[in-house]
């Protein structure tokens, strides 16, 4: 593994009671890039995204960021990343604009750069309502606009489409791209294959706490003559793909 990697993950492993959620995992992903975890529910990818984020200690094994150790947790280094979780966090009872705000003042930044944030996720019309009365696809948009508002480097998204009808999904991808082509480097969990075929550089196929294989969608399913994503992790764990 290469030392200038925005991410260098090596032989994660993680249990639960009988349960091995992560099982050896190793991966780097490069500065700019945007990597997507990619594998079916259970697979392990929320477990392995918590180790590298330093939200959780592993077993085994060690996560870098940004030439530094994610574990234990470095204050420097949590104001370089921002992570938005698969559930949500928000605080009680507070309006979208308060929730950025608030979030703002956490690391220091003003509340015109977090209005303006508010703006890039198309929510200014919406900054006065409070959180719990968005819809699924608004409250996504705040939730990623709280992890990007002081900046950060490195960008980490646990399944931020679940639960999203058809068109929330395609509009926030499109926010996602934007997120990426302003130098971002960005780690996508996903349990969609199209997701993960419209966004990502290269994918981490995981099944069972396992990589099963790395690379560019199209060239993964070039590689294994496959005719889309679900039909390469057919081939790599001898049965079909469930959502």
């Amino acid at each position: 593994m290469t030392t200038d990697a925005a991410i260098t993950v090596e032989g994660l492993r993680q249990r639960y009671g009988d349960v091995q959620a992560v099982d050896g995992v190793s991966f780097e992903v490069s500065h700019g890039e945007f990597y997507g975890i990619l594998g079916p529910n259970g697979a392990g990818k929320t477990t392995t995204l918590e180790i590298v984020e330093g939200l959780r200690r592993p077993d085994e094994g060690r996560a870098t960021l940004l030439g530094k150790p994610s574990w234990p947790r470095d204050k420097k280094l949590l104001a370089r990343i921002g992570v938005q979780l698969q559930a949500s966090s928000f605080f009680e009872r507070l309006t979208a604009r308060e929730q950025i705000h608030t979030f703002a003042e956490l690391y220091g930044i003003s509340r015109k750069r977090a209005d303006a944030m508010l703006e890039r996720v198309g929510l200014t019309d919406k900054a006065d309502v409070r959180q719990d009365k968005l819809s699924g696809g608004q409250e996504q948009r705040l939730s990623i606009a709280c992890a990007l508002v002081h900046d950060p480097e490195l960008v980490f998204l646990d399944e931020p489409t679940t639960g999203l009808d058809p068109q929330a999904r395609r509009n926030l991808w499109d926010l996602l791209r934007g997120i990426q082509a302003e130098g971002r480097t960005v780690v996508l969990t996903t349990h969609y294959m199209d997701e993960a075929e419209t966004l990502c550089d290269r994918v981490a196929v995981m099944d069972h706490g396992r990589i099963l294989r790395v690379g560019p969608p199209a060239e993964l399913i070039g590689e294994l003559g496959a005719a889309s994503l679900e039909d390469v992790f057919l081939q790599l764990t001898g049965r079909e793909y469930r959502e």
